[in-house]
């Protein structure tokens, strides 16, 4: 029997992050209600009203972009709205991936359900069937400037609701015409502005962004994991985590990493054992951790909050507000999220800079009683110099991608669009830096698991305790030289799977408290 999916009610309903993704991943079903339909259908009278009128509204009567003054005739408003998904599918590019191509067409019902649009219910329930089936638009990566929407990827998203483009349908990819057949549908007639509606707005730019904010979700976690059992390893002191320290100075995201470092490293044996060594600091990148990934996860925070305005906006043009009034304006711009991705990029890239660090000074742990390159027998084997060498090179990488987009303009449409803000790119890019974020953190993960056995029999904290027992079921103990690429891809699968995260936070609540605090997590910190 088929269990009944819990319902998100698109236009109306509030979309946060966890719930796109559920709807991305048809853990959750997207519908629109009786009420929402009826605002729908509303705005699609106005809009037939002003197409059928003398008055000139951009978009609805007249030409796009830098033909904005060209009036068109009543009998052409609808070849108009075939003509510019046609002529504006110029994308290049490798194509996006398909699940965040679903998650820009959910993004898109949602913006287009609350009314202000004029699109027609047909229109929108197509839309909803594909998400549905998984008939899924092939969509360019390249092409957008992040201003008026995505024009082109967002043109090539719906190429097919007019049968044309191509689809990922039943694992293969198609021409739209013979997956229409298969399916028994015909395309569709778009009705006066549907196609202008379809291609302004910011969803290829806000699915990039939404998926990332969950990837670098997963990061920030895992650094502070990794990095606590880099302590272990280099036996560094837990004072620079006291919380006397941090309320001096109470940033959310540095009280929020101290305190899940504490309790990373509570119970230590390790840590306990040189609590009177002669030792009088640490290096920055253990004793400023609070300090360094908190700013990282104050960067997050903050394209969460931006993420959770954009998810509900309204952003094609004009918008539609009574049947005598419709705004031409520019919400479809992308500044509001490109200047928080390139701060998220930053941030990301960071992370890795104080990770890389940390391994380093693994390699170097004899005060730590580590042996040179985390192997005892060095000479004939290198021991673990190569995967930090891996790690500085996806460090510099990273750096050379820190240049914010948005930082650019090139105008466009002859003109009338004249500042840009590629935020599309900055989504794309900080994608890119996460992707080698993840490399650099599986490098230091695979070294402090090395670093971490040396100190044995002492015992870790239970929580660290459980996260090395999971590594050491895909990773070994290296005595000599093997291939360590399989041990630094199995590290960076192991952290894309979260098991680490959901392993701390099981042991920790098995322990009798909580690495994340509650009024933090509503925060999004």
């Amino acid at each position: 029997m088929k269990t009944k999916k819990e319902v998100f009610h698109y236009g109306s309903d509030h979309l946060d992050v966890d719930t796109a993704l559920a709807l991305t991943m048809g853990r959750l079903e997207g519908q629109i209600s009786v009420e929402t339909a009826e605002r729908i259908r509303a705005a699609e009278a106005v809009v037939r009203h002003i197409a059928a009128g003398d008055v000139s509204v951009y978009g609805i009567n007249t030409g796009f972009g830098s033909l904005c003054d060209t009036r068109i005739s009543a009998k052409d408003t609808e070849l108009l709205q075939h003509n510019i998904l046609r002529s504006h599918s110029c994308g290049m590019g490798p194509a996006v991936s398909q699940s965040i191509v679903r998650l820009m067409m959910i993004l898109k019902v949602h913006a287009l359900a609350q009314g202000h649009s004029g699109v027609r219910r047909e229109t929108l329930d197509r839309i909803i069937w594909h998400i549905d089936n998984r008939a899924i638009p092939v969509v360019p990566s390249q092409g957008s400037v992040g201003a008026s929407g995505d024009l082109a990827p967002l043109a090539h998203l719906f190429l097919p609701l007019i049968g044309r483009g191509e689809v990922w349908w039943k694992d293969e990819k198609v021409p739209t015409a013979r997956m229409l057949a298969q399916a028994g549908l015909e395309p569709l007639q778009l009705g006066p502005k549907e196609g202008l509606a379809l291609i302004n707005g910011t969803q290829f730019i806000t699915a990039h962004a939404l998926t990332a904010w969950d990837r670098m979700r997963n990061c920030l976690d895992h650094a502070d994991i990794i990095g606590a059992m880099s302590v272990e390893a280099l036996l560094g002191s837990t004072a620079p985590f006291s919380e006397e320290l941090h309320n001096l100075r109470p940033y959310r995201g540095t009280l929020r990493v101290a305190r899940r470092l504490r309790n990373l490293l509570k119970g230590s044996e390790m840590v306990l054992s040189h609590a009177h060594c002669g030792r009088v600091q640490d290096p920055y990148s253990l004793r400023c951790m609070p300090q360094v990934h908190g700013a990282s996860r104050n960067a997050w925070a903050h394209l969460g909050d931006m993420l959770d305005v954009e998810m509900n906006a309204v952003t094609d043009n004009p918008l539609i507000f009574a049947p005598d009034r419709a705004v031409s304006g520019g919400n479809f711009h992308g500044q509001p999220l490109a200047l928080p991705l390139d701060y998220a990029t930053l941030a990301a890239s960071e992370l890795g800079n104080i990770s890389d660090r940390r391994s380093y000074l693994l390699l170097d742990g004899e005060a730590a009683g580590l042996p040179k390159l985390l192997m005892k027998s060095t000479g004939l084997n290198s021991g673990f110099m190569i995967p930090q060498y891996v790690s500085a090179a996806l460090v510099s990488e990273n750096k050379s991608l820190c240049f914010p987009p948005s930082a650019d303009s090139v105008p466009t449409s002859l003109g009338q669009e004249d500042h840009v803000s590629m935020g599309s790119i900055s989504a794309r890019r900080l994608h890119t830096v996460l992707d080698n974020l993840e490399r650099i953190l599986a490098v230091e993960l695979v070294l402090a698991a090395q670093g971490f056995d040396f100190h044995r029999p002492m015992k870790s904290s239970p929580v660290l305790e459980a996260c090395h027992a999971r590594v050491r079921r895909d990773i070994s103990h290296a005595e000599a030289d093997r291939e360590f690429y399989v041990d630094l891809e199995a590290a960076a699968a192991l952290i894309r799977s979260r098991e680490l995260v959901e392993i701390s936070r099981r042991v920790a609540t098995e322990s009798g408290f909580s690495l994340d605090d509650e009024e933090d997590l509503g925060k999004q910190v």
